[in-house]
């Protein structure tokens, strides 16, 4: 019995023992239950908001891993600069300092870069939270629109002005610094073309006095990028097809005031056309009918804007032939020991793909129309890739756009792609003033205001001002470069010109009048422009002792003329030619209405050869024929010859003239040719100073003048002569020396001819 007593209790005893141990743990388990979530420090957020970011709920276990998490997204919410999160007793305090909230941006030391364009690039605004973080995005963001604009020694600092009520002025002084310039650009591995030959090539230029009208010599990333490519261009088409840029490197320079541009490049040997051929994969379509569309020559020198050309050429006839879908791929055979590139152009069926849609994107001011229509397709078209770059082109010579970028996507379907056209507008607006000096008016001055892309449309609107010692001159003139929506030229001209002509025929001249303009395109080549004008021309202020023939024509005539000018230009290049040839025929009539009556007819052609990359020649010739229609042509409607026209002779220095008054008559044909040759005086080529040596001949005669002592020999006159040309900052200058080697004893001679032109 003892012994079961004793074991009883025992037993009793653990349990009680067990009991009390599991009261404790339950007590133990009911104190780290989270009582209370309190928050402290809240000004302008609610307390329950900021509960609703924390894991951690009330009569839920507190951890430390509850509280670190807690911790981290109270941080992650960017509303606070400080987080306190502990425990007290069976309550979490969540303790926090609130980001002060922004009340106003401001931007001290810029003047280069307006207000306005750093307030849209920072991301920070008024009435949003402040953190240090956002600032310092910022402050990058700044100074990355000075380096875009070539300012890479700008500093910006942010400033932070405590107001009431947690609030904050965030101010960014700025030190905007000079612009970074391109002390030197060199080029490594160039054995063919001098680092002067390439620095003309390349859109970066080193720093120099002259060039405060431009940006091209502060460094720019993209610009550098740009002239890589124009560098593999430039050998593409002079040969080197294995030429490649291993590298261009820009080192910023201790003073971070300016860089060292360095392009290393691999030249590669010159390669020449070997066998072109044409070969076709399309049904009823034969290789002989293409191949007389192709203009490159076995032996000519390698050139990938010609095959390029051949390509876009091809495309279209192919086109017109019917064939919606074609691919033409020129299949390049290189043979490095002859030195030669066979190309064969594979026509061949292209994918069937339709263009869904054309989306333009960047256009702020130009209208949708004014680029699409230089898009050569329209929604429902067959894809064309040669289509897509000729857009492209197309769209880059309006001059409307800083960059012009034509990509396709794929569209809704297998079939369809969306072609997008991405643009950047340019200012179009112009206002120029000009002063400089001729040898044929004297002193002058103009003014003229411009815009070329008037209300977004396309139109051009001109107005010149121009004053001269011995002219003035006042025109306005507007052209629609796409009258009733088709590829049609037209505009309208208000003019007012005066010219003294005392010293050469003793007489001055007034010209008030309008007229219209029209004209279009044949082809890529040939163009034709038609014009009609109607203006009153006055005779005034005839010297005493001028020509009987001049001063018998002494008063006003009306003339309404309507003329045509047929073009067809092949030159490389329309503003300096080094290779081509272009031609151009005019015809004009007066006399549907008015005094005056006559057919005038007028031929010009200058073709130019390069004798290699630097020297160029040229050989030009003009004629000109007028006749005079129930009347004899007035001395204002003559053709007159000297001064530009030949130099060597003063301005209509040769001619029909009266040896008693010494007056030029005019005549009623002439004709002149000019052989030159344009070379370089050894200067760096980006100094655009060029040298040239020249021959000039012409004559005129056949005046309808009878009045007065006429002499009308018709003889032969030519000169010989040397020149340059300087395209400086300020304009172009032009001198030339001329020294006549036919002449007759009463021509007007001039030794030298100066012309500037400035714009400032």
């Amino acid at each position: 019995m003892g012994i079961a007593r004793l074991i009883a209790g025992v037993v009793l005893g653990g349990l009680v023992v067990m009991a009390a141990a599991v009261g404790d743990l339950r007590a133990q388990g009911n104190s780290s239950g989270a009582r209370e979530i309190r928050v402290e420090g809240a000004q302008r957020i609610e307390p329950d908001t900021i509960r609703s970011y924390v894991a951690i709920r009330e009569g839920e276990i507190i951890t430390a891993e509850k509280m670190d998490d807690a911790l981290k997204k109270l941080f992650a919410t960017g509303l606070f600069a400080d987080v306190i999160v502990r425990r007290e007793g069976r309550a979490v305090v969540i303790r926090v300092v609130e980001n002060p909230i922004i009340n106003r941006i401001a931007f001290e030391g810029n003047k280069r870069v307006e207000d306005k364009i750093l307030l849209d690039e920072v991301r920070l605004k008024p009435r949003r939270v402040y953190t240090r973080a956002l600032v310092q995005s910022d402050v990058q963001r700044l100074i990355d629109i000075y380096r875009r604009s070539g300012r890479f020694a700008a500093k910006v600092e942010p400033k932070v002005i405590q107001l009431p009520q947690n609030r904050v002025d965030l101010v960014f002084e700025i030190k905007e610094g000079p612009l970074t310039e391109i002390r030197r650009i060199t080029f490594i591995g160039n054995d063919v073309f001098s680092d002067s030959d390439l620095r003309s090539v390349v859109r970066t230029k080193e720093s120099a006095w002259y060039r405060f009208l431009s940006s091209d010599d502060s460094y720019d990333p993209d610009r550098l990028t740009f002239d890589r490519e124009l560098l593999r261009r430039y050998y593409l088409t002079k040969g080197y097809a294995d030429f490649r840029v291993l590298s261009a490197i820009a080192e910023l320079a201790p003073d971070r005031e300016g860089f060292f541009v360095t392009f290393t490049l691999e030249e590669g040997q010159r390669y020449r056309f070997g066998k072109i051929d044409v070969s076709a994969a399309l049904r009823d379509l034969t290789p002989e009918r293409m191949r007389g569309e192709i203009s490159i020559q076995e032996g000519d020198w390698y050139n990938a804007d010609r095959v390029e050309d051949v390509i876009a050429k091809l495309t279209d006839v192919v086109g017109t032939l019917g064939y919606a879908f074609v691919d033409i791929r020129p299949q390049v055979n290189r043979d490095r020991e002859k030195k030669t590139i066979d190309v064969n152009f594979r026509i061949q069926e292209g994918p069937r793909v339709y263009v869904e849609r054309i989306d333009i994107t960047g256009n702020v001011r130009t209208i949708d129309p004014v680029i699409r229509r230089e898009v050569p397709l329209v929604e429902g078209d067959a894809f064309n890739a040669s289509k897509i770059q000729r857009a492209r082109r197309q769209i880059r010579n309006l001059g409307f756009f800083e960059k012009v970028a034509v990509t396709n996507v794929p569209g809704s379907a297998p079939d369809k792609t969306v072609v997008k056209v991405a643009i950047e507008e340019r200012s179009t607006g112009e206002i120029s003033f000009g002063a400089g000096f001729s040898s044929s008016v004297g002193p002058l001055g103009d003014i003229g205001i411009r815009e070329r892309n008037l209300l977004g449309k396309g139109q051009d609107l001109f107005l010149k001002l121009q004053l001269s010692a011995e002219s003035s001159e006042i025109d306005l003139q507007f052209t629609e470069p796409y009258f009733l929506d088709r590829k049609l030229s037209a505009g309208f001209d208000l003019f007012r010109v005066t010219r003294d002509l005392s010293d050469e025929s003793s007489f001055e001249r007034e010209s008030v009048g309008t007229g219209l303009r029209v004209g279009y395109d044949f082809s890529e080549f040939l163009s034709q422009r038609w014009s009609y004008r109607v203006s009153e021309e006055t005779i005034e202020n005839v010297k005493a002792n001028a020509s009987l023939a001049i001063g018998t024509q002494e008063g006003s005539a009306v003339k309404s003329e309507i003329g045509q000018t047929l073009t067809y230009d092949r030159r490389d290049n329309r503003i300096s030619p080094t290779d081509g040839y272009v031609t151009q025929y005019s015809t004009h009539f007066a006399g549907l209405g008015g005094s005056v009556k006559y057919l005038r007819n007028r031929l010009t052609a200058t073709t130019y050869y390069p004798f290699n990359d630097k020297v160029v020649g040229s050989l030009g010739g003009r004629v000109g024929y007028i006749v005079g229609l129930d009347d004899d042509v007035r001395v204002t409607d003559a053709f007159f010859l000297g001064g530009a026209s030949l130099r060597g002779f003063a301005n209509a220095g040769v001619g029909p003239r009266d040896l008693v008054s010494d007056d030029s008559v005019g005549g009623n044909w002439f004709y002149s040719g000019v052989a030159q040759v344009s070379f370089p005086l050894g200067l760096p080529n980006e100094f655009g100073i060029k040298g040239r040596a020249f021959t000039d001949l012409g004559s005129l005669g056949k005046t309808d003048a009878t009045l007065g002592n006429i002499v009308d020999t018709k003889s032969l006159r030519a000169s010989v002569g040397v020149g340059l040309t300087w395209v400086s900052p300020f304009g172009p200058i032009s001198i030339d020396l001329a020294s006549p080697i036919l002449k007759e004893d009463f021509d007007e001679t001039e030794l030298i001819r100066f012309d500037f032109g400035a714009r400032f």
